[in-house]
């Protein structure tokens, strides 16, 4: 029999609901596999008094035969989501000790509808990394492995922790937040599958902010349909979120018939770039197959202006987060500096911001401050949202002219090595994102599913880009493409 643990959000439903098992029993299961993956540092704070007592909470739901999609199903989140009552630092030393009294729209959808906390995942300090390396808990390692290689490899990021936690079967699913890619691409790097919604689709309310016209929360789940099932929790609209949509949320399991008879799926020539992996490539080119053969009409467009996405992303994003950042201070909440009895202020804004933020954060601050200055604003920061217009205009004439979705690789690799990537090289570390940037400087869904392995046995992803606020049909051309590469490889067991 299939361990608790691992069993998809779909199956565990089922069972709950047939009483095949309990809440309790599912919950217990997941939390004594976080026990033991400890070398993974995919959890790095435990809930285990809580999740037992929402597992029993759901129990009497369930026994009551009226129990929502999710009711009994253990989940955990990120660390960027604010969780009531539990340490919330978005893996930074500046928020040392911070413990929200308040939880975020996304979290109390989820817990409403009956899910169960099992405790606070890894990531990126701020959400500002590709490899789950900046945070202040220690980097999060991948449960998969090079074929005769014991290096630990990078579960992708920022939102790594939830990937490896999922991939290593010690929660039925997650969320994650993305700004750039961090969720499709430790997806793609893990062998799960990860969407980013439409931005506005889910409330950003109380996720501590990295980019604020870019970050969106999303699901990461072991299959389209389980991330169907979470993504449907997740979205709404949110008085607290001013960019949260009036758009009514459709019942995006239903839409997953694996039917995509007449889709037209565009290719962009634009995304075969110098240096793309031929594994990557290869695959790229399997999956064009495969929907054709699933009966979509599979054509050529272009993106002419992607070339100038990364660029322009790494100026939006940081000119935000400097701007998001300033107010960590040392004054309400969080780390203060200790300073002799006397000391300005103004040392200790300056200490506390020093020894409160890594070195990786303190770059992208800098960064956002130089481009945002006087004499520089023009030059930089005006210039990046014009290329941000041209390249929504580009997506924007590609659907106008009859595609329908866009097929892109997830990443230009496989994963990596923890520590392969040196940290005096960041233009190395981010060109991970050289594939998913666009769809968030765009505002579109795009979803990356599982598609096949390298030669050394590690997770491939296809990335899938859809219509604003075509989630559904999205959803559903993913389901085609999972059921036609039939990915079923898990990582073998060494933690």
């Amino acid at each position: 029999m299939t361990a608790l643990n691992a069993l998809t959000i779909t199956e565990a439903r089922k069972g709950l609901r047939v009483r095949d098992f309990s809440a309790r029993e599912l919950t217990q299961a997941c939390l004594g596999a976080i026990d033991a993956a400890g070398a993974l540092n995919a959890v790095v704070t435990k809930t285990p008094e809580k999740a037992l007592a929402m597992a029993d909470a759901a129990d009497a739901r369930l026994a009551q035969g009226d129990a929502p999609d999710l009711c009994g199903v253990p989940l955990g989140v990120k660390d960027l989501f604010c969780t009531e009552g539990v340490r919330s630092q978005a893996a930074s030393d500046i928020l040392r000790g911070f413990t929200p009294p308040y939880e975020s729209t996304v979290t109390a959808k989820l817990w409403g509808e009956g899910a169960v906390m099992l405790g606070k995942l890894n990531m990126d300090e701020f959400a500002m990394g590709s490899s789950t390396e900046t945070s202040c808990y220690g980097p999060c390692a991948s449960p998969w492995r090079r074929r005769g290689d014991n290096r630990p490899l990078t579960p992708g990021g920022s939102s790594g922790g939830s990937a490896a936690a999922v991939a290593a079967d010690l929660c039925l699913g997650a969320t994650g937040t993305d700004t750039g890619g961090s969720i499709r691409q430790p997806a793609a790097f893990s062998g799960i599958v990860g969407i980013k919604p439409t931005y506005g689709r889910c409330s950003r309310w109380g996720i501590v902010a990295y980019a604020s016209s870019l970050d969106q929360a999303g699901p990461m789940a072991k299959t389209v349909r389980d991330a169907a099932i979470l993504l449907r929790a997740m979205s709404g609209e949110d008085d607290r979120d001013s960019t949260s949509a009036a758009e009514p949320v459709p019942d995006f399991e239903a839409a997953l018939t694996g039917d995509i008879r007449g889709r037209r799926i565009g290719v962009p020539k634009e995304y075969r770039l110098d240096g793309l992996s031929p594994q990557i490539a290869a695959l790229w080119e399997k999956g064009r197959a495969m929907l054709a053969d699933a009966g979509a009409e599979v054509v050529d467009i272009s993106l002419p202006h992607t070339k100038y996405a990364l660029p322009a992303y790494y100026i939006i994003a940081p000119a935000e987060a400097s701007s998001n950042l300033a107010r960590y201070d040392g004054v309400r909440y969080g780390l203060r500096a200790e300073l002799p009895h006397g000391a300005a202020i103004t040392e200790m804004y300056e200490a506390t911001r020093a020894e409160g933020f890594g070195a990786e954060v303190q770059r992208r601050v800098m960064i956002g401050a130089y481009v945002l200055s006087a004499g520089f604003y023009d030059a930089y920061y005006l210039c990046a949202q014009k290329v941000r217009a041209l390249i929504r205009r580009d997506f924007e004439q590609a659907f106008a002219a009859g595609v329908d979705a866009i097929l892109t690789p997830a990443t230009p690799s496989p994963a990596f090595a923890l520590g392969e990537v040196p940290a005096d090289d960041p233009v190395a570390m981010y060109l991970n994102d050289v594939f998913t940037v666009t769809v968030n400087l765009a505002g579109l869904p795009a979803i990356s599913v599982p598609a096949g392995l390298s030669a050394e046995g590690l997770p491939l992803g296809l990335q899938l880009i859809g219509q604003p606020w075509g989630e559904a049909a999205l959803l559903n051309d993913a389901y085609a493409l999972e059921r036609a590469a039939g990915f079923a490889a898990r990582p073998e067991r060494w933690w």
